[in-house]
């Protein structure tokens, strides 16, 4: 395809190529054009009602049966891997995607290594809340495809760990809690999976929190003493966004006076 090709022609070429959100970068790639006529022309197919910008730099084809209404892209996790890359889904997000969870959110949750001024991005509609962790820190992924974009998510033992780590992301530590208690229950269930990546994340809270989890939870108690000898010094909150009624010394946890503890 050269520069001098037919607009519309050299826009059926680029979704050819990228079958899905169109770049900036794509553009210059496929077409072979400097940066800047590749913008312009983008702003073209977009005025012209072929693409919608959906992010700066980013564009989605429009539906030839697409009203001013509709949304342009289908499954938002597509935004991810372009958005947000290096990242992954996770949270409450892969909570659902693994059935540990029959809680419908509307937000996404994303891990991403990327740095943003803002937690949380509005795009087409949908409002990704955003995670900062570093680049050594993503692990523990899978991958599902759709519409040929490859988009990580969180396997189902690091996405309890990081409702561990960060009980916000688990849309609280109560539903935290019950995500624990169907991944227990589930054919994921891998306790000393969970040990090894909480080992790698590093976080002193870790296992103060899955301990006490796991405990009430009645798991068997070599996984509880594991997880008592690598209990890090200090205390910490169930949840930091809750009170801290009671002290359990054992997990070295601040829990809320309502919360039932084991016996």
């Amino acid at each position: 395809m050269t520069a001098s090709a037919p607009p519309r022609k050299q826009l059926s070429v680029v979704l050819r190529a990228t079958r899905g959100l169109v770049t900036v970068d794509d553009v210059v790639a496929i077409l072979r054009v400097e940066r800047r006529r590749a913008a312009k022309l983008l702003a073209r197919w977009t005025e012209q009602g072929w693409l919608k910008r959906v992010h700066r730099g980013t564009y989605a084809p429009v539906p030839l049966d697409a009203s001013s209404e509709t949304k342009t892209i289908a499954n938002p996790w597509l935004l991810v891997p372009t958005l947000f890359e290096p990242a992954y889904v996770g949270g409450w997000s892969a909570a659902e995607h693994w059935d540990l969870t029959e809680q419908l959110f509307r937000d996404i949750c994303v891990f991403t290594a990327k740095r943003f001024r803002a937690k949380k991005e509005r795009i087409e509609g949908t409002t990704f809340m955003l995670h900062t962790l570093g680049d050594n820190q993503l692990f523990g992924t899978s991958v599902v495809w759709e519409s040929g974009t490859r988009i990580p998510v969180s396997d189902p033992h690091r996405t309890v760990i990081d409702m561990m780590d960060r009980p916000e992301t688990g849309g609280g530590i109560r539903h935290a809690s019950d995500c624990v208690a169907a991944y227990l229950a589930s054919q994921h269930a891998n306790t000393a999976k969970l040990v090894e990546y909480g080992k790698r994340v590093g976080s002193g809270a870790i296992f103060k929190r899955l301990g006490f989890l796991l405990e009430q939870h009645g798991v068997a108690s070599d996984v509880l003493e594991e997880c008592r000898a690598l209990l890090t010094a200090g205390y910490a909150k169930l949840d930091p966004a809750l009170p801290k009624d009671r002290l359990v010394t054992r997990w070295r946890l601040w829990i809320p006076a309502a919360w039932k503890t084991a016996p």
